[in-house]
């Protein structure tokens, strides 16, 4: 802790943490509503009289009589007030602010010179002192087992020290004081979870990166557990029979089973590769039922993640968290960025997007609807049906406080039943303005910049709107809509005259969602919420939601057929490289499709065809891979179970190739320039109704 010093004009010590506690640091500790009215007593004249002690713990006396202590080295939440008010109370937030008061500090002046420092650095010991000894025991337990975070370092631009756990988010607010941290998470986990982020710190201090933010694995073993992976071996070996016989050969009775492999995986915390066997499962039921859910690509890309996952097994982070499956948060106000609706007439499944402006993540709430017998569905139906209380379209455009919120490790996000009246929703308003940084973007190119060290997403944690921003908006180029793909384009450039290429198909669900998005663009929209990708070197945004001077739009629970005509695009021309890879990545995807034992002979000529190609373009080494799995194909040589082995092996290695070589390509690593489909010209198109 830093000494205390002496307050001009006077014999009293000043408590430099408590000079360095801001209103808004504060009303998290707290909530707003009580720092508003102590400032309110404070400037009336109602003040309490102050005094110190000789170990620097600062007492307040109320005219009421009421008295309240904080000791050096503890947070609010530790101090003592003789009022029965439970938890932080107003008491102790008029102490600190009648000390910063009394010290002449000024909390709304210029801000605190920016101090570099480490929670890591705090012993042990002072680390129980802080949070106690129970709590850190527990984080022992957890210490043990070890687990992943994302370590943020202090900068300029963000002088608060960050620790991304699984389930929640610890800051640290006042330089050199770790009993004023700050989480989302309840009150009952904040002493252990705060001790999980001082270690993160400490474990991110013995690397010899110098980054601002680091991954790090702490305690534990860095290889899974060996009592764990014969459980992944089972999920591989669902994933190996899917390989050979094909989804359009396997019954239902293999869904059941990847379904009880993703249970298990979950069981054990490794939620990663839970996540993708999930989706194949999913991917099974969506061919029975015919469904437009259902993409060959998707199966031949979760097949290889499953695969790299367990070659990757080794590596932290690669599996899951090795955490609980979710954990309660303390009071939190949360910001919606809109929704995504997807499905069928007959089943639909609801995606509300909230950024946590105190914790800098986006959570996301799922629900998932079922038209009555006889009756369909529509994502502008679903607009004014009851969520939490309300209604979906208020709750996609607001904001909601909630005291019974929980967060899982993929930061999905669930609400305790019967415990609404602890939630309410507000209207978004200007909220999406005052959100930090990164959730809002100004600068692109920067944002993208950050992506440069992440390791592929067929390893990275599969967190939840991981790539969800809201991007500030300096103009909108051009909107159009491309007939041949359905889909509305429009390019924009953000504060820092960045371009982008705004990119959104049409859905049958949502029949109403792209003349929205185009009227919203088209009427000075200053903001837009979306997931980010990148694409042909710049940034693509897949819309959620478009805040324009008239308020928050959430294309996907518009009104409307799609029958509005829309100015047409000048078509781009293909890049050959990416071309190339696409139509790779196609061609093979017919292999789980169809199954390594039921291959037929136009899916191995297409593969012949795409490798063909990509030698042609110079992609050498991704050809030879192609023709090493047909090579594999015609080897009759090996036994019937060794040949399939070799088949498998010699397409998930063609398989994984494409798959970063097409990450590396949008990434921008080869040549290329962010997608710009021009100005739209006068031609006007209207999308037809059977869907992509």
């Amino acid at each position: 802790m830093t000494g205390p010093m002496t307050a001009a004009g006077t014999g009293a010590a000043v408590r430099p943490d408590l000079l360095a506690l801001t209103p808004e640091t504060l009303a998290a500790l707290a909530n707003r509503g009580l720092v508003k009215r102590a400032t309110k007593e404070l400037d009336a004249g109602t003040v309490p009289v102050l005094t110190t002690d000789p170990d620097t713990t600062v007492r307040a006396r109320f005219e009421d009589g009421t008295t309240s202590a904080l000791p050096p080295g503890t947070g609010l939440d530790e101090g003592d007030c003789s009022c029965a008010a439970p938890g932080v109370c107003r008491h102790l937030i008029a102490l600190v602010l009648a000390h910063q008061r009394s010290a002449g500090s000024d909390p709304d002046g210029d801000p605190a010179a920016f101090t570099d420092w480490s929670p890591g650095s705090t012993d042990d010991a002072a680390l129980t002192d802080a949070v106690g000894t129970r709590p850190v025991a527990s984080a022992r337990r957890t210490l043990d087992r070890g687990y992943a975070a994302l370590v943020h370092r202090p900068s300029p631009d963000r002088p608060e020290p960050r620790v991304e756990l699984p389930t929640c988010t610890v800051r640290f607010p006042v330089p050199g004081e770790i009993a004023h941290a700050l989480t989302d998470a309840a009150a009952a986990l904040r002493g252990e979870v705060v001790a999980l982020a001082v270690w993160a710190f400490r474990a991110a201090d013995a690397t010899d990166t110098d980054e601002r933010s680091v991954p790090v694995q702490v305690g534990g073993r860095a290889a899974a557990p060996s009592t764990a992976l014969p459980v992944l071996d089972t999920a591989l070996g669902l994933a190996g029979e899917l390989l050979a016989e094909g989804v359009a050969h396997v019954g239902p009775v293999h869904g059941g089973a990847l379904a009880r492999a993703g249970a298990a995986l979950t069981a054990r915390s490794m939620h990663w590769p839970a996540g993708a066997i999930a989706e194949l499962a999913d991917q099974l039921t969506a061919y029975a039922d015919r469904t437009a859910q259902y993409r060959p690509e998707s199966v031949a890309a979760l097949l290889t993640e499953v695969h790299a996952r367990r070659r990757a097994a080794a590596h932290p982070g690669v599996l899951g968290t090795r955490e609980a499956g979710d954990t309660p948060l303390r009071r939190v106000r949360l910001v919606s960025l809109g929704c995504r609706v997807h499905g069928t007439g007959q089943s639909l499944t609801s995606e509300v997007y909230f950024a946590h402006p105190g914790a800098g993540t986006v959570l996301v709430l799922r629900k998932a609807w079922t038209a009555a017998e006889g009756k369909e569905l529509s994502a502008h139906r679903l607009a004014t049906r009851r969520v939490l209380g309300t209604t979906l379209a208020s709750l996609a455009g607001g904001s909601l406080v909630s005291e019974s919120v929980r967060r899982t490790p993929s930061r999905a996000l669930t609400v305790a039943r019967g415990r609404l009246g602890t939630t309410t929703i507000t209207p978004v308003g200007a909220a999406w303005t005052e959100l930090p940084e990164p959730l809002l973007v100004r600068d692109l190119t920067a944002l993208a910049e950050g992506w440069n060290n992440r390791p592929t997403r067929l390893i990275r944690p599969r967190v939840e709107a991981e790539a969800v921003h809201v991007v500030e908006l300096s103009e909108v180029e051009s909107v159009g809509y491309d007939p041949a793909e359905q889909r509305l384009e429009a390019v924009v450039r953000d504060a820092a005259g960045s371009r982008a290429l705004v990119a959104s198909e049409y859905r049958p669900e949502c029949p109403g969602a792209l003349d929205a998005l185009a009227d919203a663009l088209e009427g000075g929209a200053t903001h837009i919420s979306g997931s980010l990708h990148r694409s042909g070197g710049g940034v693509r945004i897949d819309p959620l939601g478009v805040l324009t001077p008239a308020g928050t739009v959430v294309p996907d629970l518009a009104a409307g057929d799609g029958s509005t005509a829309l100015a047409a695009v000048v078509r781009r021309s293909s890049d050959p490289l990416t071309a190339a890879l696409e139509e790779a990545i196609s061609a093979m995807s017919a292999v789980p499709h169809s199954g390594l034992r039921h291959l037929n002979v136009p899916a191995r000529a297409r593969i012949d065809e795409a490798a063909s190609a990509l030698s042609r373009t110079g992609l050498a080494r991704a050809a030879t891979l192609l023709r090493a799995f047909t090579e594999a194909l015609d080897d009759g040589a090996l036994p019937a179970g060794e040949a399939l082995a070799a088949r498998s092996r010699a397409w998930l290695d063609a398989q994984l190739h494409l798959l970063v070589s097409s990450e590396l390509r949008a990434s921008g690593k080869a040549s290329g320039t962010p997608g710009d489909p021009g100005a739209a010209t006068g031609g006007s198109d209207r999308r037809v109704g059977d869907g992509p």
